[in-house]
């Protein structure tokens, strides 16, 4: 029996238990706020907006979130007062951890509604979540439901909608505060990180991309430092010229944090390493190849940070209305596979110009 299946029948027993026999209904005053999910590193930064709002609207209310255990670091001195809960639905121990503090007065469920069951199996009194998820299964345990807006936003700025009262102030540098790590060798400064790994290969920008943008940088005065992902260092073997830093990866997540901070400059794809510029108020770059800008960009609560973001709009096969299992109208992105889209046109496209022309925007 597999870790996930463990997981599932751990949680299911109790999720419907907790459902049909006991009282639900919305709190006015919640104490003790669950925000459920399994998100990826990038969506789990972005739900800053609203962890800000919620420390806003009940400062007094203890609120948790679950993540996956390698994004635990980042939440060590507790950005927004919230308390980070490791959680890995293949990993049942997770899951046994869990279980051993429950009572929730509200969940708020970000993403895919299917976790909505694990903040029902914690005992949460009312959840609330995105409408019109897919199978509606998923959302049997859902109490209230919340509608993406009819008009393009960042994703963001859509998960504060799932709190209720007035918008968060904007970010400030802090507001999320640094995680400690341990000792590692920083770049000389000036510095500019320019991480290249993606989730897929059609987010990489192409190789002489790379090293004709380095080469301009090192011209500028500014180092060029090569970093990317776990098991992506290969890449990087033919890339790294004249002695420049790089860092295979081989960092801890809470050390890119203070690789990033430390820099003057950040260029990336559309990856998790992009939102770390957002929260250290490092002037990114980021390059959008199958990704929507305007979902995964800025927004409004990062809208004070030096960030640009560098795509080609409209591109004709970024043309996919898809967030999270909903049919978006405005929504235009690409979430095929390499089996189904044979080269990153959308990152070659991307001219060494127009990433030029976003770094002097943003020093």
């Amino acid at each position: 029996m597999g870790g996930r299946t463990r997981s599932r029948l751990k949680l299911f027993p109790r999720a419907i238990v907790n459902r049909w026999l006991k009282s639900r209904r919305a709190p006015i005053h919640p104490a003790r706020i669950l925000v459920a999910h399994n998100l990826l590193l990038g969506d789990t930064l972005m739900l800053a907006p609203l962890f800000a709002k919620l420390r806003q609207t009940y400062p007094q209310a203890e609120i948790s979130t679950t993540v996956k255990p390698a994004f635990l670091a980042l939440f060590k001195e507790r950005p927004y007062g919230v308390r980070a809960l490791a959680y890995d639905p293949r990993r049942p121990e997770t899951v046994e951890a869990l279980l051993a503090d429950t009572g929730y007065d509200m969940a708020l469920i970000p993403g895919d509604n299917r976790y909505a069951w694990l903040a029902a199996a914690l005992g949460s009194r009312w959840i609330r979540a995105f409408a019109e998820d897919r199978p509606s299964l998923k959302s049997a345990a859902v109490d209230e439901t919340v509608a993406y807006p009819a008009a393009p936003a960042a994703w963001s700025d859509m998960n504060g909608l799932l709190a209720a009262g007035t918008l968060p102030q904007p970010y400030a540098v802090g507001d999320w505060p640094s995680p400690p790590c341990e000792p590692f060798t920083l770049p000389q400064q000036p510095y500019a990180v320019l991480h290249t790994g993606a989730s897929t290969p059609l987010k990489h920008w192409p190789a002489e991309q790379w090293r004709q943008l380095a080469r301009w940088l090192a011209g500028q005065g500014i180092q060029p430092v090569w970093s990317t992902g776990p098991g992506e260092g290969a890449m990087l073997a033919d890339w790294v010229e004249d002695g420049q830093p790089s860092y295979p990866g081989n960092l801890r997540l809470e050390q890119v944090w203070h690789l990033v901070a430390n820099a003057r400059l950040l260029v990336c794809p559309d990856t998790g390493v992009s939102h770390l510029g957002k929260l250290t108020g490092t002037p990114t770059v980021t390059l959008f190849g199958p990704g929507a800008a305007d979902v995964h960009g800025a927004g409004e609560y990062w809208r004070n940070m030096p960030y640009r973001a560098v795509t080609v709009t409209p591109f004709p096969c970024r043309d996919q209305h898809v967030l999270f299992g909903r049919q978006i109208s405005w929504v235009r992105r690409c979430g095929r596979s390499t089996q189904e889209c044979g080269e990153p046109r959308c990152m070659q496209a991307i001219t060494l110009d127009s990433v030029q022309t976003a770094i002097g925007q943003v020093l």
